[in-house]
């Protein structure tokens, strides 16, 4: 009998021979690893230690999103959503929030189009509107958004994705931005659909690049209606057509030239091969734990990507080698978000994407050889396939020093509110608790209401927003209000959260690659520009301690090769690491951004 990948995993995952899960773990020369002794404790009651609440009118954000028709969609360009960013601007050492913005159809009278928004955190749990001020009015089918000082001047820039032309937008330090997109650049042609975003130094010069994935080849002129053709039917309801049977899009890379302007390097660098796939989300890492970062492209209904640096200025797609193009049956799915996270401590980064329903998301595990196994099912995150995931993370929402999994949801067809089908337009989110041994667990009755909520998510973003030491989430909603998830703890865990300063590497520290020594725990995480799903993370990185109160060692890895390496730094506390080793905690005597 031929067995299939999945079965022939799931039989080895009964025997001692593999090793991922917790026959292995303390297993002789696997340092990395840590015993059962150290592993969460399973839940003895129905309780996390903390709780999600949805603050989001109650803190400000009272803005809506406008994306296609609410009751159905004419057309594919309706259905994508937008992303959402967490990011600093002002670097008052408080979480801002930047809502990317959709459009309709029909359109909207002159003076009523919707526009993306920033909000200025108030520090007090509120946010102020200051859009206008900021100079970030701006109409049209926005999508996703990324955040990167380009020009090494201490200030968080800001990139947003359209169907249409793309905006760089420059951070003038006083509150206000300015579109530098056609003198940078980088503002694309006006009909390429930009989708996901991420800035990085990927020849490690000190300055950040940019790379951008694109969807499909839309034009209305020309798109299918409804129901036209075998892809414009869902479970025999007319639906909007797509993305198989439209003409896929290219990747593209560029360049920072140093002076304010950035090359398009795509076809020299390699990433315009493969083309004709459906690009969304897009994630950077150092997968290899070659000091170079890789990326990697969630495609929609094609095979994902993965770029590897070749440190040369060129990059390889080495995904289907690699073992993270197809889920573990060699099937392709229909990709949207990706994360990144090294979730069994093995010092590898591993790879969660979200996918259509009737798909599961995926769980690949970086095995360390460059390649990864699709765990999905062995590790418990395949129970779900009827949501179509967007926005996720690793995160440690409960500080135990191991990564959970949360992902928002929401389907493609409004048409199917009217349906009588088990599959619903509005889903809840899933969060999953990491039980430490390879294996999570579904708690999302657990974490409260505001996580059983159903409704359209798309981008989400993470981040300390209250600053009170756990991880908050925005989700931007489509069609709907964002949603603003305060992670309130009641357990004794304690933190520790570092803003990483470049010097000669950039001034963002993107790409520095972090490890943090408590005992005999050591996990690792890296600064990190876009992710998720079309989205912005907080650039400082998290780390959950269980309950040691203090950090035996930090090494800093930069991108420049520099090793900077901290000791015995007390728990609980917002740390700011300047490249070379000089280290103040934020909001101190020093200008965090000097």
């Amino acid at each position: 009998m031929k067995l299939s990948r999945r079965s022939l995993l799931q039989s080895l995952s009964k025997s001692s021979l593999f090793l991922p899960f917790a026959s292995g773990l303390c297993a002789p020369g696997r340092k990395s690893w840590v015993c059962a002794s150290e592993r969460p404790a399973s839940l003895s009651s129905n309780t996390l230690g903390y709780s999600f609440s949805d603050v989001g009118r109650s803190a400000g954000l009272q803005v809506r999103n406008y994306f296609g028709g609410e009751e159905s969609k004419r057309y594919i360009l309706e259905t994508t959503g937008c992303g959402v960013a967490f990011f600093d601007y002002d670097n008052d050492g408080w979480l801002d929030i930047f809502l990317v913005n959709g459009s309709r159809l029909s359109g909207f009278p002159a003076g009523q189009e919707p526009t993306n928004h920033l909000f200025h955190n108030n520090r007090d749990g509120t946010f102020t509107d200051v859009t206008e001020k900021a100079g970030l009015v701006r109409h049209g089918w926005g999508q996703g958004v990324c955040i990167g000082d380009y020009d090494n001047d201490g200030l968080e820039d800001l990139f947003v994705t359209y169907w249409g032309h793309n905006v760089l937008y420059h951070n003038n330090g006083d509150g206000t931005f300015t579109d530098v997109s056609t003198k940078a650049g980088v503002a694309g042609c006006a009909r390429r659909w930009g989708t996901g975003c991420a800035f990085l130094d990927y020849d490690r010069d000190g300055r950040l690049d940019l790379f951008v994935s694109n969807y499909v080849a839309f034009d209305p002129k020309t798109a299918p209606d409804p129901g036209t053709n075998p892809y414009c039917v869902y479970r025999g309801i007319p639906v909007n057509c797509g993305p198989r049977g439209l003409e896929g899009e290219r990747n593209i890379l560029y360049h920072n030239n140093g002076d304010g302007t950035f090359a398009d390097v795509s076809e020299k660098a390699g990433v315009t091969t493969p083309s004709g796939y459906y690009g969304l989300g897009v994630l950077v890492a150092d997968f290899d734990n070659d000091g170079w970062p890789d990326v990697y492209v969630a495609n929609d209904a094609t095979p994902s990507i993965l770029f590897h640096n070749n440190h040369d200025g060129t990059f390889t797609d080495i995904a289907v080698l690699a073992g993270c193009a197809y889920d573990e049956n060699g099937r392709r799915q229909s990709g949207m978000g990706a994360t990144a996270g090294d979730y069994d401590g093995n010092g590898w980064l591993d790879i969660f994407k979200t996918n259509f329903s009737e798909e599961t998301t995926t769980l690949y595990r970086n095995n360390g050889n460059a390649t990864f196994t699709d765990v999905t099912y062995a590790s418990g995150t395949g129970k779900n396939d009827r949501y179509v995931g967007w926005g996720c993370v690793f995160f440690d929402p409960d500080n135990d020093g191991w990564l959970d999994i949360f992902y928002c949801n929401g389907h493609v067809y409004p048409e199917l509110e009217r349906a009588s089908f088990e599959v619903k337009y509005r889903e809840p989110s899933v969060l999953y608790r990491n039980l430490g041994d390879g294996r999570f667990e579904d708690v999302s009755g657990l974490a409260g209401a505001a996580i059983a909520r159903r409704a359209t998510g798309r981008g989400c973003a993470f981040g300390d927003f209250d600053n009170d030491g756990d991880i908050d989430i925005i989700i931007d909603n489509m069609n709907d209000y964002p949603t603003l998830l305060r992670c309130d703890r009641t357990n004794s865990n304690h933190w520790i959260k570092v803003r990483a300063l470049g010097v000669k590497s950039n001034r963002s520290g993107i790409g520095a690659r972090l490890k943090c020594v408590t005992g005999n725990r050591t996990q690792i995480d890296e600064v990190r520009s876009g992710g998720s799903y079309l989205s912005q993370n907080d650039l400082r990185v998290h780390f959950g301690l269980g309950t040691a109160t203090k950090v035996d060692a930090l090494e800093v890895h930069w991108p420049s090769g520099q090793v900077d390496v901290l000791r015995n730094l007390p728990a609980d506390q917002i740390l700011v690491v300047r490249e070379g080793g000089e280290q103040f905690r934020a909001g101190g005597s020093k200008d965090s951004r000097g």
